[in-house]
């Protein structure tokens, strides 16, 4: 009976722990996002640690591969803290593909933060490159320029999942070996670089946001008081609806190339002529010898 009444109180106890243990996860909103973060890595820099307890390690590749630029430290980053902007202040970049290697041993949905500020360029289309995920092209033609303008964070989020040896992501499933490959692409314009980057465990609203950005908001309200006004009304032509669909950003190519193939073709017919001009009286002369 004592034995009974041991295991018991043992088994209750157990309960209460589990329960109370359970109560604080839930009250606390459960692992912190820096405990939820499994790989993190300051690009060309020293090691960090943000605001929201994010622990940056010092770039593995120092010294094996590709080059690592300070540039930026003597420019202000905006949407980033200031104790935080040396994440995007600083970068490694290379001559051809490179990237960094994750080790994941758990199963779940994970997001991949790449931190990036064009510190160098001053206009578009002078940097551009693709990202890959484990040969996934996750991020496809990105122009830090282009999308945020000159010394301002951005960051690129790739949610993806890994489940049965499987790694999805952006609707794309490949075999899962426990190595996420972060490639950054060489393309035509200059050469691929990454200012910081991290993995953790949880979804696309576990992610911090930047701060606002006053010019990139009434870009975004412009285009959508655009769209508004170009919207067609009900009972319009489909002529006029087709015209209104079309892109409103589209890049002028220029004065249309005249087409060589819709020339006059009688100025062929010259030569022609007078190659059998001469060639008939040849003909003859030769037949009377």
């Amino acid at each position: 009976m004592q034995r009974v009444t041991a295991h018991l109180v043992a088994w209750l106890g157990t309960a209460v722990l589990s329960l109370l243990a359970y109560r604080c996860c839930a009250e606390g909103g459960g692992p912190s996002l820096a405990e939820r973060v499994i790989w993190a890595v300051n690009a060309g820099g020293e090691a960090h640690t943000d605001m929201h307890g994010i622990h940056f390690k010092k770039d593995p590749l120092e010294g094996k591969l590709g080059k690592a630029s300070d540039y930026g430290v003597r420019l202000p980053i905006l949407r980033s803290s200031p104790e935080d902007q040396v994440l995007y202040q600083t970068e490694r970049y290379n001559e051809d593909t490179f990237g960094y290697e994750v080790p994941i041993r758990e199963e779940g949905d994970y997001i991949l933060v790449m931190k990036y500020a064009e510190v160098y360029f001053a206009q578009s289309q002078q940097k551009v490159f693709d990202v890959r995920l484990n040969g996934h092209v996750v991020v496809k033609d990105l122009d830090i320029f282009e999308r945020v303008g000159h010394s301002t964070a951005h960051d690129e989020i790739v949610p993806f999942s890994v489940r049965r040896g499987k790694l999805s992501v952006q609707g794309e499933v490949s075999t899962f070996n426990g190595k996420l490959t972060v490639e950054f692409v060489k393309g035509y314009y200059d050469n691929p670089k990454v200012c910081a980057l991290y993995v953790m465990k949880g979804t696309l609203d576990d992610v911090p946001k930047l701060q606002p950005h006053p010019g990139l908001e009434k870009r975004e309200v412009l285009v959508e008081e655009e769209d508004e006004e170009e919207d067609p009304e009900v009972g319009e032509e489909s002529g006029k609806k087709s015209t209104s669909a079309a892109p409103k950003n589209r890049v002028q190519s220029g004065p249309r190339t005249p087409n060589p193939y819709a020339a006059d073709n009688s100025s062929l017919m010259f030569p022609i002529l007078v190659a059998f001009g001469v060639f008939i009286p040849t003909l003859f002369c030769l037949c009377r010898l």
